[in-house]
């Protein structure tokens, strides 16, 4: 059974107004601990108003970018989500295990492939990891999302997800689906 390690919250981004991703500072000596692959996720352990409360979230950070991080959406009523929303700052300490998950990308990148993900809401986390490092990783496939939310000011990660379909034009490619655009 793996362990927790306490790690410090290196930034927190707030990426619309019910989500943040929290970046965790990683030392040097737990480099090799918190290596992991596109669609894993971490297990984050805290104690909230006394009680201890643990939850899983997809990393949307990429391998090769050194960094380890979490987005968190608040969910009405939620513990550790409200939490993560309105009281966590940056230098707080969260109990973190070594990432895990099976939901991972096929790093074969020596031949070019299309890839293509559906995504709805909160669910662009794990995703979002992959079509960075296929980006990043494999300069002859290519990328297609489809990605659903409620509203365009609801998309997490929506300016990111259009710079990268700026810098990368003849290999991502995003439809935005919207079910309460007005």
């Amino acid at each position: 059974m793996s362990q927790f390690y306490k790690l410090a919250i290196a930034t927190i981004t707030r990426e619309t107004e019910k989500a943040v991703t929290l970046s965790f500072a990683i030392p040097s000596e737990l480099t090799n601990t918190f290596q992991f692959t596109a669609g894993q996720y971490l297990t984050l352990k805290t104690v909230i108003q006394g009680e201890e409360v643990r939850r899983a979230y997809s990393l949307c950070s990429t391998p090769a970018s050194g960094d380890l991080s979490v987005t968190v959406k608040e969910v009405e009523g939620g513990t550790f989500s409200v939490y993560a929303n309105k009281e966590l700052k940056e230098g707080d300490i969260l109990e973190v295990m070594p990432p895990e998950g099976r939901f991972e990308l096929d790093n074969a990148f020596a031949k070019a492939k299309t890839y293509a993900a559906f995504a709805a809401g909160s669910g662009i986390t794990p995703i979002m990891s992959m079509i960075k490092t296929v980006l990043e990783q494999s300069a002859e496939s290519k990328f297609i999302l489809v990605y659903g939310n409620k509203r365009p000011e609801d998309t997490i990660f929506r300016q990111e997800l259009l710079d990268l379909r700026n810098q990368y034009k003849d290999r991502f490619s995003i439809e935005f689906i919207y079910s309460q655009s007005r």
